[in-house]
């Protein structure tokens, strides 16, 4: 029989980013899952306050070279890899030199958002995607892991569906309490296009909200997992109505467990 591809998309993985509730699940259920029996690829963006020397990153030539269209504009997509040798897992890390060179994640020195993660996070999500294309690496699961994660849902659910790579692939969304405040640029619904993609389908995104970005990324995921003990309230109260497996917040250290029979019944759903 063959085994269970999950591809894990993560805003944060331990330890190239300080320690947090997300980055600590980044960092321990891919090796976990990947420990029940299952295949997994792990992705997340190379921002520029990780350190490539004391992590090993490196380049991955045959990935890399693809050139990404956004706003009209060419992105040269870099894909660098690294690996966790006790955990026996790769990292494959999205790189470009305008969205992922300075030295911080999301913020600057500030904590002000940048102006553009509306296209860092278009850029990332696209990225990953043409990169498991290119991988030839069909995943049965797609499991996001925070905001900057969650455009994955539509691209692969509209966009990337026809692709059969892609087709049968179940959409889990992990929801976290990483909400920003204000908006994304609003003019990030004209950049998020791409063929496959219907006005209808970007409604959601006219004002790219934090609360807009989560319920867009509901709709297109066959399930939800609640990821934080606390979640915006909205969100909360949205999860209610919607008709979809959702699986509670789970604390302690035996999520892993009931993440793997999650994904099971969402598979056999």
């Amino acid at each position: 029989m063959e085994k269970t591809r999950v591809l894990f998309v993560a805003q944060e993985i331990l330890p190239y980013l300080e320690e947090s509730p997300m980055a600590k699940i980044g960092r321990y259920l891919p090796q976990g899952i990947q420990e029940r029996g299952k295949e997994i690829r792990t992705f997340m963006p190379r921002y520029g306050s990780i350190n490539e020397r004391r992590n090993q990153l490196h380049e991955v030539i045959r990935l890399s070279g693809m050139n990404l269209i956004i706003d009209d504009s060419d992105h040269p997509l870099i894909i660098k890899v690294a690996s966790i040798q006790q955990a026996r897992m790769q990292i494959y890390f999205i790189d470009n030199e305008d969205y992922f060179q300075r030295k911080f994640t999301l913020t600057d020195k500030n904590g002000k958002y940048f102006d553009d993660n509306d296209e860092r996070t278009i850029f990332f999500t696209r990225g990953v995607l043409e990169t498991v294309k290119k991988l030839g690496w069909g995943p049965d699961i797609v499991h996001c892991h925070g905001w900057f994660t969650s455009l994955i849902p539509l691209y692969l659910k509209k966009a990337y569906k026809i692709n059969p790579l892609f087709t049968d692939a179940k959409m889990l969304l992990s929801v976290y309490d990483d909400e920003f405040s204000g908006s994304l640029d609003p003019a990030m619904v004209k950049k998020m296009k791409v063929e496959g993609l219907t006005n209808k389908d970007l409604t959601h995104y006219k004002t790219p909200n934090y609360v807009n970005l989560i319920k867009a990324a509901i709709e297109d995921s066959d399930a939800i997992i609640i990821g934080s003990e606390k979640i915006n309230p909205e969100i909360e109260k949205h999860l209610k109505t919607i008709k979809k497996p959702v699986l509670a917040y789970q604390d302690g250290d035996s999520y892993i467990d009931t993440y793997s029979e999650f994904y099971d019944e969402v598979l056999e759903g």
